[in-house]
C-alpha cells in the first residue's frame, strides 16, 4: 500500500480478550525495508521486517516511561510533524507506547535500546507497540484504555497511512528515506507467554482498505 493515502475501516466485537497477556491488535502493520532505505530483496542478512501494532488489551501496561527509556523509540512525531525526543520528558508520550525494540543488525542504534528477538523472523525485525493514547486521536485510533474492547463493539475508520508515515523507525544516517509499503495488515491476537490456557474470541467484519 501507499505510503500515507490510506485508511483502513472495519467493524470490530471483542467477546473473548484472551486473558492479561493477550496483546490484542486493532490493527497491525507490516513491511520490510533494509537499514539503508532500500526494499528487501531476500537476503536474510541485510532484510529486515517492520512492525507496528496498536493493542487495546486494557490489562497490557506501559512499559515505555522517563524511567525505562529502553522500551521507548528514540523519538515521537507528532501530527503536525513535530519531534519530540523520548528524554523530553515534559511532552514526549510515554504512554503512547508499550514496546519499541531495534533490529539487530542496526549499525548506529541510539543507547539505551532493547533490540527484537532475532529467532522470530529467518531475518532481524523491528517492532513499535502503540497503547491507546489522545496523542493517536487524530488518526481515528483509540485515546483511552478500553475503548472498543469486550463490551464495546466499534466501527473504526483509521487514517493508518498517516499514523503509520510518522512513526520511528530505524535507519542508517545519511540515506534516503525508506518508501514505505505496507504489505500486511491484520486484526487479532497474539497471547505473550502466559501460563495457563486463554481463549479468544473475536468478530470482525466490514474489513476495507480505503485508498485517498
Amino acid at each position: 500500500l501507499p505510503r500515507t493515502n490510506f485508511k483502513v475501516k472495519f467493524s470490530l466485537e471483542i467477546k473473548k480478550g484472551g486473558g492479561p497477556k493477550s496483546q490484542f491488535y486493532l490493527l497491525d502493520i507490516g513491511s520490510c525495508w533494509k537499514n539503508n532505505g532500500k526494499p528487501c530483496d531476500g537476503d536474510v542478512l541485510t532484510d529486515v521486517t517492520r512492525y507496528s501494532e496498536m493493542i487495546i488489551n486494557p490489562d497490557v501496561p506501559v512499559w515505555c516511561s522517563p524511567t525505562q527509556l529502553v522500551n521507548c523509540p528514540p523519538y515521537h512525531i507528532t501530527p503536525n510533524n513535530t519531534k519530540i525526543l523520548r528524554n523530553d520528558t515534559a511532552n514526549f508520550p510515554y504512554g503512547a507506547y508499550h514496546y519499541y525494540c531495534a533490529p539487530g543488525n542496526a549499525k548506529y542504534l541510539e543507547e539505551p535500546v532493547s533490540l527484537c528477538d532475532p529467532y522470530s523472523n529467518p531475518q532481524p525485525q523491528e517492532i513499535l507497540q502503540l497503547l491507546p493514547h489522545p496523542a493517536w486521536g487524530e488518526y481515528g485510533y483509540p485515546t483511552e484504555k478500553g475503548q472498543g474492547w469486550i463490551g464495546d463493539p466499534r466501527t473504526w475508520v483509521l487514517d493508518t497511512g498517516g499514523l503509520a508515515s510518522r512513526l520511528y523507525f530505524y535507519q542508517d544516517p545519511d540515506t534516503l528515506p525508506a518508501k514505505r509499503k505496507w504489505t500486511s495488515i491484520d486484526v487479532g491476537t497474539e497471547i505473550f507467554v502466559s501460563d495457563k490456557e486463554e481463549e479468544a474470541e473475536w468478530s470482525l467484519s466490514n474489513f476495507d482498505v480505503i485508498l485517498l
